[in-house]
């Protein structure tokens, strides 16, 4: 009865240090599964809540951003794309405490040239209190 313990758990301690590497890699291409989930579950809520439907978003899904932001919230986007203006990517951001959902300031709009520039200007669908993604970061 003892081996079969021994056995069970060194097969266990194996799996799990097998498993790690790939999970590591997983996240690292992919992001982080329950922020993901969060942003899947939380924006497209938030914008039925400010009164857009399907047919005026041109493309939304999860992001990873490449870059160290806002410590406040997790780190994924949220990238909205709206069909009256395709030229401008907006964020949203999901806050650590309270999960609550924020437009990041910062948007990538394309400029004329098939340059993609950060603005922080007002624009179609910015909303009064945005956040700024870059700031708070350690």
């Amino acid at each position: 009865m003892k081996k079969k313990v021994m056995w069970s758990a060194l097969v266990l301690i194996i799996v799990i240090i097998m498993a790690l590497p790939f999970g590591f890699f997983y996240v690292l291409n992919n992001g982080n599964p329950y922020t993901n989930y969060i942003a899947d579950k939380k924006v497209p809520k938030y914008l039925e809540g400010k009164g857009y439907t399907e047919n005026d978003i041109e493309e939304s899904h999860y992001v990873e951003p490449k870059h160290i932001i806002n410590k406040d919230f997790y780190h994924g986007h949220y990238m909205v794309i709206f069909k009256d203006e395709p030229d401008v990517t907006y964020y949203y951001g999901i806050t650590k405490k309270g999960k609550q959902v924020n437009q990041f300031c910062e948007k990538d709009k394309l400029s004329s040239a098939g340059v993609t520039d950060i603005v922080e200007s007002e624009t179609k669908h910015s909303e009064e209190k945005c956040i700024n993604s870059l700031d708070n970061r350690d």
